[in-house]
């Protein structure tokens, strides 16, 4: 996948915008204002990604093209090496991602979302 492939796919989700809030140069993909995907544009191998605790350790010891995410918390965000793993792989990850911040919503934000995706 290239980077405007991926962007695509992240703004397919429900509720996905994109912005830059740090500064002009770090594409971030949020869902209802909770960020699930990052992409640092001087760096357009690189996609970072939120994942389960567990299943990141798992993909680090995997994938030598996945490692924890440099000025994230190392815990939950992964760094991935784009043309180094699978576009399927990718796509798969970057769902986790969304479905991760998903599931920490309060019960009114994801009910506002399946509101949203229901008028789809």
């Amino acid at each position: 996948m290239d980077i405007e492939s991926i962007r695509e796919y992240c703004l397919q989700k429900a509720a996905a915008t994109e912005e830059f809030p740090f500064d002009d140069t770090t594409l971030v993909f949020k869902v209802m204002g909770k960020m699930f995907a990052c992409m640092p544009l001087e760096r357009p191998d690189m996609l970072i990604l939120k994942c389960d605790a567990d299943r990141a350790i798992e993909l680090r010891e995997r994938y030598s093209a996945i490692d924890a995410a440099w000025h994230f918390n190392k815990k939950y965000w992964n760094q991935h090496i784009i043309p180094a793993l699978d576009d399927s792989l990718i796509m798969e990850l970057i769902d986790h991602s969304y479905d991760e911040v998903v599931k920490k919503f309060s019960r009114q934000k994801r009910e506002e979302l399946h509101a949203i995706t229901a008028e789809l």
